[in-house]
């Protein structure tokens, strides 16, 4: 996948305010913005937390101790 440099960003810059004009940019930027922000917390939400799990040994190991 290409790297994307400052030429194609102002490039996509340029047709969004073409299409959306200057006055629905700024509350389609703020809707992408909250859209990616909701997406990323609903994955950090779904992630299972294993640092509050208590470390526990597997049977076979706690069999082998005994």
């Amino acid at each position: 996948m290409p790297n994307i440099g400052p030429m194609e960003i102002a490039i996509v810059l340029i047709v969004a305010l073409i299409i959306l004009g200057p006055k629905r940019l700024p509350s389609a930027g703020r809707s992408l913005g909250e859209g990616l922000r909701g997406f990323k917390d609903s994955l950090t939400a779904a992630k299972p937390d294993f640092d509050d799990a208590p470390a526990e040994k597997p049977a076979e190991v706690q069999r082998a101790e005994a």
